[in-house]
């Protein structure tokens, strides 16, 4: 399994592989860039390794590369860097973080997939710079790389020319936005509909829905969290929060910041977020009756959560999110 070479552009596309790389690292960007020469872009995709030659990844899959980092023009486009689980194999093997310090010297964009993070941490790369990994991987990253403002619940994160990315698909959802940036929406849609897949995730959204945060051990707070999911449209402010469960509102908030890190005020907002997204994508209803079915009261109070927390309206999240099929 190589790189499919587009039709010459000068968009060069270089994707590192490594022994022990995670499959669906390589293999996701990979197909979108593909894909998309097949929609009218031109991109020119090179899979490269550190010594040359063929790569076994994670899942036991032998990968194919097409060149030698010799062999490559004078300056790619796009470097994608993906990653593997023990990330400290990666950054202690002598020959593909040289590699991708090199490539990544002369490259336009620099980009990286889950673990990816850490080899382009370990070059440096990312000193002083917003990243983002796998949500489990964020706290290592942080930790072993202090120089790096790790945002942990981000599906990718841009900070200039550089893009990282969360776990496996969301180097799906990364290579969707730079498809849109360098060739229009209309090209990555194309894409995403080739692929069944979603048209794209925003990059500010959640790695992870606040219904899997782990339940509170607090038998008051997680009763009222559930009685907050089970029908977001109820009135969930903080007054009536406090009053259902029995307890002051200082108290309440006290709990909420201790066991969730978020006030109560958040965390319903979280979960009205995700119900309306979850009626954007899949139902027919106006955004104003949206907003009233998922708790929000308006679609200008929607507006503005959507705003704040995604960098969308939730007209565009719609667009981005609802079924392209005709027949559906």
């Amino acid at each position: 399994m190589g790189g499919v070479a587009g039709p010459a552009s000068g968009d060069v596309v270089v994707i590192v592989a490594f022994d022990q790389v995670q499959l669906l690292d390589v293999a996701g960007p990979l197909e979108v860039f593909t894909t998309a020469n097949r929609c009218g872009a031109g991109y020119d995709v090179r899979v490269v390794s550190p010594d040359g030659r063929d790569v076994v990844t994670s899942c036991g899959l032998r990968v194919s590369v097409d060149a030698s980092s010799e062999q490559l023009p004078g300056n790619p486009h796009t470097l994608v860097v993906p990653g593997r689980r023990d990330w400290r194999h990666a950054t202690a093997d002598p020959g593909l973080v040289p590699l991708v310090a090199a490539l990544a010297a002369r490259t336009r964009r620099v980009t990286s997939v889950c673990a990816g993070a850490f080899v382009l941490a370990h070059t440096g790369l990312l000193d002083g710079r917003r990243a983002t990994t796998h949500w489990e991987l964020a706290p290592q990253l942080a930790s072993a790389y202090p120089g790096v403002r790790v945002e942990p619940d981000l599906v990718f994160v841009r900070d200039g020319h550089l893009v990282t990315s969360a776990g496996v698909t969301a180097g799906i959802d990364m290579a969707l936005a730079l498809v849109e940036e360098d060739h229009g929406a209309d090209v990555a849609r194309d894409v995403a509909r080739q692929l069944v897949v979603f048209m794209a995730r925003p990059g500010g959204q959640s790695q992870f829905s606040v219904r899997m945060t782990p339940p509170s051990r607090h038998p008051l707070l997680r009763r009222v969290m559930d009685e907050v999911t089970a029908d977001p449209s109820v009135p969930s402010g903080i007054d009536a929060l406090a009053a259902s469960a029995g307890v002051s509102t200082r108290h309440l908030t006290r709990l909420f910041r201790r066991e969730t890190g978020m006030t109560p005020g958040q965390y319903v907002d979280a979960v009205r977020l995700e119900a309306a997204k979850a009626l954007l994508s899949s139902g027919t209803a106006s955004v104003e009756e949206i907003a009233q079915q998922a708790g929000f009261g308006s679609s200008e109070t929607m507006r503005r959560v959507f705003q704040n927390s995604l960098g969308v309206s939730p007209t565009v999240y719609r667009a981005r999110f609802r079924t392209t099929g005709a027949g559906a």
